[in-house]
């Protein structure tokens, strides 16, 4: 199915042909026409004048070309009718697929895949030091294996902020027998070293500021959804701050930290997050590792659903599969079921609360439904309590007075080596209490020596 969009309805850009393949056991959440109308998002995010499509659906992938042989010819008179530019795959073609394209559609065309389109967007996106070196460390991951022109356009600084990301630059002379290739793949190599370096730095100041936020004892909620789903509207109306908002795929790629008053009186720190899409390329997804361990730490996630789209729950699966790919699926999550001011039947708004799990309804642009939605915050980080029975070492001085402030105790033993606390706690502290989990009474502890209470093996 090919489908070309009429020339008066276009100001000239830089235009795209896309293509779309289904491929049987393929894990993707949208059908193949949403993927498609999804990636035709993504291209104009990018800048690019999107002016035809075509599908097809294979029961695997072709050797040489990814497509079929004859939809390749097929595809190659579309793109000469309609002057394309760029033609981009809603698919991560690997190497080879690419390089035979690229023989295939010659000088004038390049040949990008989503993924290296996704990657365009986040360098033109990214402003801070840690979002330019993230990006940009994705980006060389991605081009190592490839190093053909069709990552030539990938040469723009990222967003304005001052990024080095584009080809490799200040190469030295070659050694005897040494291809022009060669040196660019060892220094893109050495540069792949140095940005990983650069990033281990960043992650190391990251951990430093979530241990100061332990210590204080003020709980985080993480802010995670699809691209566009509203978080940074969420995070502006919750905290009445101005994070910026703008109607497009991946807006805000750096994470926000804001103070939020919570209605009985206690504080959390929100954390707006960068949006998650289906595919999102396994490059980001390591390179943002920092970044994505504000996630991973959080205390409680709430995840914001655009109710108002058509494939919500597609979004909301591929949420999840993102979470469980990072390590985060165990947090508890509160599902905010945003942007119901689009919807006007009240009785379709009660089934979506019915059909997501421990979710709330809310408009984050109008603020309908945000004091419920803040109350079952408060409720989950401070007033839900569970009960648990703990052997705590006296260097564990933090956790004993955590239980102290937070916790409700009701048997307290001090003992030689530590401290014996039958009570309950704050889910939100339940994993840093974990390895001190003890089912003994207290007076059996008294028979146990000092080298066995250190805390992990009860």
């Amino acid at each position: 199915m090919a489908k070309k969009y009429p020339e008066e309805t276009r100001m000239y850009k830089e235009k795209a042909f896309l293509v779309g393949v289904s491929v049987f056991n393929d894990k993707s959440w949208l059908s193949i026409e949403d993927s498609l109308a999804e990636l035709e998002l993504l291209a104009q995010t990018a800048g690019l004048d999107v002016v035809g499509e075509i599908s097809q659906t294979l029961s695997k992938p072709n050797a040489q070309t990814f497509i079929g042989s004859g939809k390749v010819e097929e595809v190659q008179l579309l793109v000469n009718e309609t002057k394309a530019d760029v033609l981009i795959f809603d698919n991560e073609l690997i190497p080879r697929h690419q390089r035979e394209l690229e023989k295939i559609f010659g000088e004038n065309v390049r040949v990008l895949d989503r993924t290296a389109l996704i990657l365009d967007i986040f360098a033109q996106h990214a402003s801070t030091r840690e979002g330019i070196l993230q990006v940009e460390l994705a980006q060389y991951e991605y081009r190592l294996p490839r190093l053909t022109r069709a990552w030539t356009h990938l040469a723009r600084q990222a967003g304005g902020g001052g990024g080095r990301s584009g080809s490799v630059g200040g190469v030295g002379l070659r050694g005897p027998g040494e291809t022009q290739l060669e040196v660019d793949r060892r220094e893109i190599r050495k540069k792949i070293t140095t940005l990983r370096t650069e990033l281990e730095k960043v992650r190391a100041h990251r951990s430093r500021h979530r241990e100061n936020r332990k210590r204080s004892q003020i709980p985080t909620v993480a802010l995670v959804g699809y691209t566009n789903a509203g978080k940074s509207t969420l995070l502006n109306k919750l905290a009445n701050s101005e994070v910026f908002v703008a109607n497009q795929l991946f807006a805000t790629l750096d994470p926000t930290t804001r103070r939020v008053e919570l209605p009985e009186g206690n504080t959390a720190l929100f954390t707006d997050t960068v949006g998650f899409i289906q595919k999102l390329p396994t490059q980001l997804v390591a390179a943002f590792r920092a970044t994505l361990e504000e996630i991973t730490e959080a205390d409680i996630l709430l995840h914001v659903v655009d109710i108002s789209h058509p494939n919500a729950l597609a979004q909301w699966e591929s949420v999840n599969a993102t979470l469980e790919e990072i390590g985060a699926e165990d947090l508890p999550i509160i599902t905010v079921l945003n942007k119901i001011d689009k919807i006007q039947d009240q009785e379709i708004i009660r089934e979506l609360n019915n059909a997501f799990s421990n979710a709330v309804s809310i408009s984050a642009l109008s603020g309908e439904g945000i004091r419920s939605l803040l109350k079952k915050i408060e409720e989950e980080l401070y007033f839900n309590l569970i009960p648990i029975t703990v052997f705590l070492p006296y260097k564990q001085g933090r956790l004993i007075s955590v239980f102290h402030e937070t916790g409700k105790i009701d048997e307290l033993k001090n003992l030689a080596d530590g401290v014996y606390i039958d009570g309950s706690i704050p889910g939100r502290f339940f994993s840093e209490f974990e390895p001190f989990f003890h089912s003994s009474e207290p007076n059996e502890l008294l028979e146990t020596t000092g080298d066995d209470l250190d805390g992990t093996d009860f």
